[in-house]
Parts: structure tokens; sequence; C-alpha cells
């Protein structure tokens, strides 16, 4: 049998740009409830010498046991200190200490040397999981800039069923990193027009990556660095002024949205017709309402037309090229399409 070769370890470099989502409950929370578990075990082994004291002695001759006694015999017990002041005699207390103190002073050990284990080797534990996950990423997204733009799009990409992982998002502000990090995303810190940066997002094995600078010129210089680096991948970007869209074009985006002519558009046409932006808005939210989509042609509809389906239909993609649903190229549909469609989205449908 062929040994496995052994991955390379993970430079210190993208351990400390690349950061994977922490635990949901976060460690505050995660360090309290093992604090809670600690004093539990060393409440009950407290309650169990309180309720057994008869069978247990104190050697400087203070009389019977009272509930502090046993407290603070819990506390030495199971802490393994044990000065030998407070012990038992009987052979019902001494059973009671074998089957019952000594599992709680296990108990107490464990949560203790594990916190501490856990706080020693975080960045081995990142470390591992930063290795698993560049050995595993395929096909994700790669979101450049985490403001509004970045924001957005990524909660359409979670809205159409895109699991956190499979997205990566490259920022410089650390607090846009951490409201990422708080979703499940994988975060990198750096600047992404750095091809060290983008290489170690992934963005050489994304299937998108969607620029979402708040400069049109580092757009222009993220774009580059990307297209460099991954050819075939499909690049989404998004600019103030249209007198760009050019440069980005050149630059190799596949695809580029004017942000501030949208939103001009959108605000002359709300003057005029607001019912017409609020089903833009409807269209453009996958949470609720209505959505475009799009799925792939099912075998009963091969040679039909697109405009007489039941779905609204909106246009036809044939070997990577959009057409129209009037197009006449596309009035017949063939094994291959993909159809833009209006589909129903709820909130229920996620469920």
């Amino acid at each position: 049998m062929r040994d496995r070769p052994r991955r390379p370890p993970v430079d210190p470099q993208v351990i400390g740009a690349l950061r994977m989502p922490d635990n949901p409950e976060g460690p505050l929370v995660a360090l309290l409830k093992r604090v809670a578990v600690a004093f539990g075990a060393l409440l009950a082994a407290a309650l169990i010498v309180y309720f057994g004291r008869a069978g247990y002695v104190d050697n400087n001759g203070e009389g019977e046991i009272s509930f502090n006694d046993a407290l603070y015999y819990a506390t030495v017990s199971l802490s393994t200190t044990g000065y030998g002041d407070i012990v038992p005699y009987t052979a019902t207390a001494r059973l009671l200490t074998t089957v019952v103190i000594t599992p709680l002073r296990l108990l107490f050990l464990i949560v203790l040397v594990g916190t501490t284990v856990e706080l020693l080797t975080e960045r081995s534990r990142q470390s591992f999981r930063i290795q698993r996950w560049r050995s595993r990423v395929r096909d994700h997204t790669v979101v450049i800039g985490y403001g509004t733009k970045g924001r957005a799009a990524v909660e359409t990409l979670l809205g159409d069923g895109v699991e956190p992982e499979h997205i990566v998002v490259v920022d410089t502000d650390r607090t846009q990193l951490d409201a990422a990090s708080a979703l499940g995303l994988v975060t990198v810190t750096g600047n992404a027009t750095r091809s060290a940066v983008l290489r170690i997002a992934g963005a050489h094995q994304a299937s998108a990556i969607v620029v979402a600078t708040n400069r049109d010129d580092t757009a222009v210089l993220v774009t580059l660095t990307a297209r460099e680096m991954a050819p075939k991948t499909r690049i989404v970007v998004a600019v103030r002024e249209s007198e760009n869209v050019h440069l980005l074009r050149q630059s190799g985006a596949d695809s580029v949205i004017v942000s501030a002519e949208t939103a001009g558009r959108l605000l002359g046409v709300a003057t005029r017709t607001p019912s017409v932006v609020e089903v833009v808005e409807d269209l453009l939210t996958p949470e609720a309402g209505f959505a475009i989509s799009e799925r792939e042609v099912e075998q009963d509809e091969v040679g039909g037309s697109p405009r007489h389906l039941a779905d609204i239909v909106l246009g036809v993609v044939r070997n990577e090229e959009l057409y129209r649903v009037d197009a006449s190229a596309v009035d017949a549909l063939e094994r291959g399409d993909r159809l833009l469609y209006v589909r129903k989205a709820t909130l229920a449908d996620e469920d």
C-alpha cells in the first residue's frame, strides 16, 4: 500500500492572515461553561462529604465536620492537594470517596487541564483547521471588500443556498472581518492587490471572485492581480463611475456593475413609477417574495419554446452566451440550455 504524502506545514504568514470562523457560542461562553462544570463538581463533592460527615474525621480535633469543612475537603481533594487533616475513616465514607469523589476529581482535572491545554494549543489547532480547509476548498467564492456592497453580495449568496464555508472574505478592516467571521465565513486579512493575499484566499481555485472595493482604482488593480492568478475564474466587479468600466473590462473583469448609475436609475424610476422599483428590489432579495434564479432545461422541455413554459423565463444561456427570451435563436430549447427565470422565494423554502 502506497504511503500518503505528508501535507506541508502551514506558512506562519498564512496563519496570521487566514482566519477560520469561530465557534458560534464564542470563547467566553465556552469558558464560562467549563467554569460552571468545575464549580458544579466541587459543590457536588462538598455536599456528598457534608451529608456523609459522620464518616469523616478532622485530625485537628475541631469536632463535627461543618459545610465549610466539607467544601475545604472537596477543594483540596479535587485539586489533588490533600493535606490529610480531614479524612474518611469509616468503610462507607471510603467507598463513597472511591466511587464518587474520585470521578469528580477526574472531571475537575479534565476541565482544568483541558482549558489550559486548549489555550496553549489554539495556534496549533487553528493551523490544523487552515491546513484541512486549504486542502479541501474548491470552487468557492472570494469576496474582496466587506463594505456595503460586499456585505450585500454575501447575503445574496447565503440566501441562494451557498454554504458559509464556501465564501472567503478579504479585507484590511479587522472590524469588518469580525462581522464576516460571525456569520461563519472564512476571512483573510490583507490588501487584495497583492497576489500573496489572493493566493491565501485560494483565488486561483475559486469559481468566482467578487470585487467590491470602495475605490475604482483599487478595483482595477485587484482585477488585474486576480485575472493573472486565475485566468479562468469568473470575476465580477462593482465600480462607482461608468467611465471606468472599460478599464475593468481590459483588466479582465467578466461583469462590471456601475453602482452609482444603477442607484441613480432606480432613483429616477422611483419618482415616476415607484412600483417598478419595488418589484426590482423584490427580485434582488432572495429570502422572500420573488427572485431571479437559474436552472437546467428539463427533458420534457427540450424542443419547446421558453415563452410557453409555466415559469416566467427571462433569458436562455446556451454555450455560455445569454439570449433574451424573445430571441429567435432560442425559439426551440436544446439539451444543456439553462433558463433564467422568476421563482417564488419565501423563508419557508429555506427551511
